[in-house]
């Protein structure tokens, strides 16, 4: 285990994020401006896609982060049967939900490491659901877009934010510290579907905790410490295939889950596959109207 990740363990997960708030939502132009330009430079932000290309156009960090691109920069795969991928970034890893020795849903982190879909949902009956269905994870890296959208159109049933660590969720994290996505704080938003329940899963880490969705602000917030769970089944919000659901306010993970039986990765996803918002995710394996149940 390296020695960044072994830091981890010991350092002050939300002092540090707390300050790291502060900062990106200063309005000091010194603070702004250097650390827009950090970021550009050190991990080639491509400025060019976004609604505001000049960086002196951002009132604060977190601004920045989670630009607008702009209209046509990211487009929806034409096939109508294809899930899109939510994010843009890599796939972390992907494939069946397969069940354990003591039949619970298991989610592949990665070698030698995996989580239950409980664990990762905070809800046993939820899970079920999912129960030999598929999941991918897709990291956003500090350059990526930071906007979260549908894969297919959805009427949202609930959110639950379950509190937790705040690790880091890179690369090096991901192989070394076990239970890594269903120990940090996470905000897990179901959504009914035409082909069943669908759940999101909002993974915050190190840096990043703060959690914004389009029907309700801020999801997550200042790192709380209680399960929180609201219903929408009176609400009838329906967001559609493609549209945006969420942001983070910086880069972390989105977690897809699908129920089994409906839909077939799409081909050549695979762990490291860098991956763009509305490029094929899955496919279903029936036709559907992209409607979610009346």
């Amino acid at each position: 285990m390296s020695l960044p990740t072994k830091l981890t363990y010991v350092l002050p997960h939300r002092l540090l994020s707390a300050l790291a708030r502060r900062l990106a939502y200063s309005d000091q132009p010194h603070i702004r401006r250097w650390l827009i330009d950090t970021v550009v430079r050190k991990f080639g932000v491509n400025l060019d896609e976004a609604v505001k290309s000049d960086p002196a156009d951002y009132t604060t960090f977190n601004a920045f982060f989670t630009r607008a691109l702009k209209p046509g920069a990211r487009v929806a795969d034409p096939d109508p049967r294809s899930l899109l991928m939510p994010a843009d970034g890599r796939i972390s890893q992907c494939g069946a939900i397969t069940a354990d020795a003591d039949g619970n849903g298991r989610i592949f982190q990665a070698k030698g490491q995996s989580f239950t879909t409980a664990e990762l949902l905070g809800d046993d009956e939820a899970a079920r659901l999912f129960d030999n269905g598929l999941f991918a994870t897709v990291y956003l890296s500090p350059k990526d877009y930071h906007r979260v959208h549908m894969p297919w159109t959805g009427r949202l049933r609930e959110t639950v934010h379950v509190p937790g660590r705040l690790f880091s969720v890179g690369p090096a994290a991901v192989q070394h510290v076990p239970r890594l996505f269903a120990r940090n704080e996470r905000l897990v938003c179901h959504f009914d579907t035409d082909f069943g329940p669908m759940a999101m899963v909002m993974v915050g880490a190190l840096l990043v905790s703060g959690v914004e969705t389009v029907w309700s602000g801020e999801e997550i917030p200042a790192y709380g410490d209680a399960v929180t769970v609201k219903d929408y089944r009176g609400e009838d919000i329906v967001i559609g295939r493609f549209e945006e659901m969420a942001r983070f306010n910086y880069g972390s993970t989105v977690i897809v889950l699908l129920p089994a039986g409906t839909a077939e990765l799409a081909a050549g996803l695979g762990a490291e596959c860098p991956v763009q918002l509305g490029q094929a995710l899955a496919r279903l394996l029936s036709p559907m109207d992209g409607h979610p149940p009346a």
